[in-house]
């Protein structure tokens, strides 16, 4: 499973920023504290020489060590004794004064052991779900909320050999097991069929569920996507470290879903861009979803037969037919 450097980045920061946070807190109500009772700060000040004490002697002999440690353990309890009394008596907790992380597991340093925290997993899940969102309203987009109402279920067909709601119900249904199945098994997916049928929004739903389960996805127009290459090669971009980062993230994340493929201008550049893309995800074994107003066969005047070829091979076709929904929904 491959996380996206930038949304990382970003969620170390986040979880830096709130272990500030709660630092800053502590250290405040520390003050207050001394402020009202002076001699805890002598307290803690003993406390922290017990510490340095304990360090000193550790250059002693072995029987000298064990007996100071035992004198220094016997001064440390004392001390703690007189804190707590301190503490209550001024009218805080005994415990008002310990400094407690915002999570337990990695007392706030974000590992775990050697792994990335699940601190940081949590913030980067929500992250990962905000930037979809932004892009792919998944507030709304969720295979729950999907209707096969507005597909006809009389007229057949005649290329396919069924209704709209029939053929609709079969992509519905691959796509939410693909969803909830997503791994390194899973296939590549490519959509085709007019506007308004429901490949951006079956798409988003995959989105959705699979980035919640912690893996990388991405979505973005191929417009959008071919530009950034662009902006890469040629160094047009306002910020060159960004545009690499995105760049990266095409390449590497768990699942890359492009929008719109083939409405955008066509230049060798494109065409080489996605041959890259399409070539170095597969030799990843990373997973995409393409949408397309486009058939394959459609797209064979736009682009190369290498492209075509493991367009063709190594994705499995979706094709959506039916009246606009959106102008459906319109008339409503």
């Amino acid at each position: 499973m491959a996380l996206d450097g930038k949304i990382l980045r970003r969620a170390r920061a986040l979880h830096a920023a709130k272990k500030a946070q709660r630092e800053a807190a502590f250290r405040q109500r520390r003050q207050g504290v001394y402020a009202k009772l002076p001699r805890v700060q002598e307290v803690d000040a003993c406390l922290q020489e017990t510490i340095l004490e304990t360090i000193h002697i550790a250059l002693g002999s072995e029987r000298a060590v064990n007996a100071r440690l035992e004198e220094i353990g016997q001064k440390n309890q004392t001390l703690q004794a007189e804190r707590s009394a301190l503490l209550i008596q001024g009218g805080f907790g005994a415990d008002y004064l310990d400094e407690t992380p915002l999570c337990s597991a990695c007392a706030d340093t974000g590992i775990d052991n050697t792994a990335i925290c699940a601190c940081i997993m949590a913030i980067y899940r929500t992250l990962q779900t905000e930037e979809l969102s932004s892009l792919l309203n998944l507030g709304e987009e969720h295979f729950d909320a999907f209707s096969l109402d507005y597909y006809d279920d009389r007229t057949i067909h005649p290329d396919f050999g069924m209704t709209a709601r029939e053929n609709m119900s079969m992509n519905y249904q691959l796509c939410a097991k693909y969803a909830d199945t997503f791994g390194d098994k899973s296939c590549n997916l490519f959509l085709t069929g007019d506007p308004g049928l429901g490949k951006t929004f079956l798409s988003a739903c995959i989105a959705k569920v699979v980035s919640e389960t912690g893996f990388s996805v991405v979505y973005d127009t191929a417009a959008h996507v071919f530009s950034r290459f662009e902006e890469d090669k040629f160094r047009r971009g306002d910020d060159p470290e960004e545009v690499q980062g995105d760049v990266a993230r095409y390449l590497d994340c768990d699942l890359l879903i492009v929008d719109d493929l083939g409405t955008e201008m066509t230049t060798s550049f494109v065409v080489s861009v996605l041959y890259n893309l399409i070539n170095t995800r597969l030799l990843k074994k990373k997973k995409t979803i393409v949408n397309s107003n486009y058939s394959v066969e459609a797209l064979s005047g736009i682009y190369t037969p290498q492209i075509l070829s493991r367009l063709e091979g190594e994705y499995e076709v979706l094709t959506f037919f039916g009246q606009d929904i959106r102008k459906l929904k319109k008339g409503q």
